[in-house]
């Protein structure tokens, strides 16, 4: 398996640069870790993240698995910020309490035109799954 393209640093400075937008409000989403075809991010708890009877919402969620797949597409092939989502297919498994929820990101395929990857969302202090994301993402020609 080759090395990444761009490093941790780089990585979180591409994303904080095009992104800015996915702070707002406070800094929530922590990319802790890349690596070939992989990358781990951390949601960290916040009220705005949870929804009425005391669960973090499931758009929180599919925002974290978007952005953690789109992370190690990134370490993986350089900055290109013109990477899309093409799909996105969530199987919410149990609610998590309130708390920081920790995303492990799988590229399954990496290829010129379209990375496949998949996302198991657990509670950063517990093993239980409590969602499984996969994705699509067109990259455009380089």
């Amino acid at each position: 398996m080759s090395a990444t393209i761009l490093n941790l640093p780089e990585t979180r400075d591409f994303l904080d640069r095009e992104f800015p937008q996915m702070q707002a409000g406070g800094r929530a989403y922590h990319l802790e870790a890349v690596g070939p075809l992989s990358a781990r991010m951390r949601l960290a708890a916040q009220e705005r993240f949870l929804r009425p009877g005391g669960t973090v919402s499931g758009p929180a969620m599919m925002a974290l698995a978007d952005y953690a797949l789109y992370a190690a597409i990134l370490a993986n092939i350089g900055p290109v910020a013109l990477a899309v989502t093409t799909s996105l297919t969530f199987n919410f498994l149990r609610k998590p309490a309130p708390g920081d929820l920790l995303a492990a990101c799988r590229l399954l395929k990496l290829g010129r035109r379209l990375a496949v990857g998949e996302v198991l969302i657990t509670p950063a202090d517990g093993e239980d799954l409590v969602c499984h994301a996969t994705g699509t993402y067109a990259i455009p020609p380089r």
